[in-house]
């Protein structure tokens, strides 16, 4: 693949992820009906339920912005971790969230070979 054809794919990803993102933050943070009962019904009050959706939009903008966009990598990798736990933790599918997390460590692996290099190159 050329490199055009590359940074292209990461940016495509990277653009798809940041709407699935935004919209499941706006729903945090706007409070909806719907969501807090979702929420209420797995023992997170709406406090919280807002709180987890700053974070989401805090780590969400600095995986957008080029210089922090690994940190923000991080901390959505983090994110996504916990939300596999808690579906874990009340038997409800995790399909969506662990397809969501390997779409993030692929965009993560397009955008910034440096990370790819430093995590799955053998020490010598």
């Amino acid at each position: 693949m050329s490199q055009k054809t590359i940074k292209i794919t990461g940016w495509a990803l990277t653009i798809l992820l940041a709407l699935l993102f935004t919209m499941s933050a706006f729903m945090k943070l706007t409070q909806n009906q719907a969501a807090i009962t979702q929420a209420s019904s797995i023992g997170i009050d709406a406090g919280t339920y807002l709180f987890i959706g700053i974070i989401e939009i805090i780590s969400l903008i600095l995986f957008l912005i080029p210089r922090t966009a690994i940190l923000g990598t991080l901390l959505l990798v983090a994110y996504m971790g916990g939300a596999i736990v808690t579906h874990l933790q009340h038997q409800e599918s995790i399909a969506m969230a662990v397809i969501i997390q390997i779409v993030l460590w692929v965009t993560a692996f397009i955008r910034f070979p440096e990370l790819k290099q430093r995590l799955l190159t053998p020490k010598n």
